[in-house]
């Protein structure tokens, strides 16, 4: 991938280095550019998280993804960079009853400038956060969205987020390096196993500035940065492809329904 086309996708103008200031500003474009989405799921398709199909589908194509193709895309940049990167696997959390145990099927990032480690993390959909955390405490951290923090639980990291003044779990995770198969088996299971979130819902995320877009189903949601939401039914399939052009930036061709469960038409 060359990396002057994702600079443009996101449009990033400054000169890259291997420190803090890149790192914050690539994440916060990255998430502002390129939409979370599921949509290839729900079209029956599978996910290829290879290097060059995440290149040619979130940069070159002008589409979005989840979090195996945009966290495998943005370690990608940052190694080209000249950035540490480690990727690991983490448990999603959020809306997740404290019994439940959830599979690993989240990816995110571990970036290491002169010592100190990082979380980045541009795969988190709808309450995915804005700008790297550091691994090393925790304290509460600002973003340019609302604050978040990693806690410890035993061995366990929690990714939390301030959300109408409370600490919400967003995911869990082991600093351990998972083996390549286990990034295949997530991916596998997030877009074919019956049971999984992006087979039975259609998801699509953008931040737009200081708010929110975000449809689930045919729910569409604008949120503010004091928490307050805005709320749109989506009334038909074509109605769904108007909004994912306009507000989106994802251009289907008219005619084009997406098959989920959660969708119902």
């Amino acid at each position: 991938m060359d990396l002057d086309r994702y600079f443009t996708r996101i449009g990033f103008t400054g000169e890259p280095h291997a420190d803090e200031i890149t790192l914050r500003a690539l994440h916060r474009l990255h998430v502002q550019a390129i939409p979370f989405e599921n949509l290839d799921v729900l079209l029956g398709r599978r996910i290829d998280m290879s290097a060059n199909a995440v290149a040619k589908k979130l940069v070159d194509d002008r589409r979005g993804g989840y979090c195996f193709e945009q966290n495998t895309l943005f370690q990608d940049v940052l190694t080209r960079i000249g950035f540490e990167v480690e990727p690991f696997l983490a448990r999603v959390r959020f809306n997740v009853p404290a019994e439940v145990r959830t599979g690993l099927t989240h990816m995110i990032l571990r970036v290491t400038i002169g010592g100190r480690p990082w979380l980045a993390d541009v795969g988190f959909g709808g309450v995915g956060g804005s700008a790297p955390l550091a691994l090393d405490t925790e304290a509460a951290q600002p973003t340019p969205h609302e604050p978040r923090r990693l806690i410890r639980r035993g061995p366990l990291v929690v990714h939390q987020a301030l959300l109408g003044g409370e600490w919400k779990d967003a995911y869990e995770f082991v600093l351990e390096a998972p083996a390549p198969i286990d990034f295949e088996l997530g991916n596998w299971y997030s877009c074919t196993h019956p049971q999984a979130h992006f087979i039975n819902n259609l998801v699509v995320a953008k931040l737009d500035g200081v708010q929110r877009l975000i449809i689930t189903n045919r729910e569409f949601i604008v949120r503010q940065i004091d928490g307050s939401a805005e709320r749109h039914e989506i009334a038909s399939p074509m109605d769904l492809i108007e909004l994912l052009a306009s507000r989106f930036g994802l251009v289907f061709p008219a005619g084009t329904v997406f098959k989920a469960p959660g969708l119902s038409w």
